[in-house]
């Protein structure tokens, strides 16, 4: 995922042209746990950006669990202590009343095995008209992002059919681009373990007009 997205940085490819290159970058780990992937990201981004210098990278990182979130703001703390530039929040992605959704908004939004997780959890949602929480996902997260933000999504339980379903229907996002893995041969089937599928919101036809 990481090297992914400091592909297109470098490249300056991202769906927004504006945000490559750009003073300002900011990033969001949905599930983040305890940060490891923002503070991966951090030191790759210093060590791999062609003009590190020339941006300045915000790292958001939110999660279900107020202990994981204790414990990714104890480690930039500790690890990066004249850095500013990181945040950690405990959200309920599926709450319908989650004010954060609806004030924050992300350029590049990360997800390694968040949705995996929610679908796991069958149960219907009585406050999404008893939506099942992995056919809600995507109409939150839409939330926290602006025209042209990109969603870069990680998962070894979906195929990408079935991922490309799931988050675009109902929403305005769609298909960028995605990472390619090695294919496996199975039955006269070919497939892949992982999918990691990029999307872009799309502008709404209140914005076109």
């Amino acid at each position: 995922m990481i090297e992914f997205i400091i592909k297109h940085i470098n490249e300056e490819s991202l769906p927004d042209a504006s945000l490559s290159p750009k003073s300002e970058l900011s990033f969001l780990d949905i599930g983040t746990g305890n940060g490891h992937l923002l503070f991966q990201l951090h030191e790759d981004l210093q060590e791999e950006l062609e003009q590190p210098e020339k941006q300045l990278f915000k790292f958001h990182g939110i999660d279900y669990s107020p202990d994981s979130i204790t414990f990714a703001k104890d480690i930039a703390a500790t690890k990066y202590k004249e850095n500013r530039n990181f945040a950690f929040d405990q959200v309920d992605l599926l709450s319908p009343t989650e004010l954060f959704l609806e004030s924050q908004k992300f350029d590049i939004l990360l997800d390694k095995g968040t949705l995996d997780a929610i679908a796991l959890n069958q149960d219907p949602l009585v406050e999404f008209n008893n939506k099942r929480g992995m056919c809600v996902y995507a109409q939150q997260v839409v939330k926290m992002m602006k025209t042209d933000s990109v969603l870069l999504i990680t998962s070894c339980n979906f195929t990408e059919q079935e991922l490309v379903t799931l988050v675009t229907q109902d929403t305005d996002l769609k298909v960028w681009d995605k990472i390619k893995y090695p294919n496996f041969s199975f039955g006269g089937v070919d497939g892949s373990t992982v999918v990691s599928i990029a999307f872009t919101k799309t502008k709404t036809k209140t914005e076109t007009d």
